[in-house]
């Protein structure tokens, strides 16, 4: 059973601003130092990513997956693993909470690898995804 790692950050920026860097898929590589290559295969009605493609590479972790996206307005977004190499699981959001222009970026994710890996270590790994995914994304919504 896989666990769920929770993390928030505080951003000075309105929710919209936040989301709008959330959705923009094809500038990941900018700013998101593992993704090497990302590109939307599918978009919804409302015009957001519905399937994106990743590639990362993040030294010891590195993956090709495709996730499939559902958004609720400005205020979460959510995903799941459509296919992975490394991962057989992975569910996670985003869930953005805004008072006096600022924002508080709530991110959550479980993970399933494909290769078994002991519980301690599986949860560094994801605390320092959680952790460098939110810097990065307020360091470039503030930016």
């Amino acid at each position: 059973m896989a666990d769920q790692s929770t993390q928030s950050i505080l951003v000075e920026a309105p929710a919209s601003q936040v989301m709008e860097v959330v959705a923009d898929f094809p500038s990941y590589p900018q700013w998101v130092s593992a993704a090497k290559k990302v590109e939307v295969l599918e978009t919804g009605e409302d015009g957001r990513a519905r399937r994106v493609h990743f590639v990362l590479d993040a030294g010891a972790v590195k993956d090709d997956y495709v996730l499939e996206y559902t958004w609720d307005d400005d205020r979460r977004v959510s995903w799941t693993l459509v296919k992975g190499q490394m991962q057989k699981r992975q569910e996670g959001s985003y869930t953005l909470s805004e008072e006096g222009g600022r924002t508080e970026v709530t991110y959550s994710i479980t993970i399933d690898l494909s290769i078994p890996m002991l519980g301690m270590i599986k949860r560094k790994a994801e605390k320092v995804i959680l952790d460098t995914a939110l810097k990065e994304l307020k360091k470039r919504v503030e930016g």
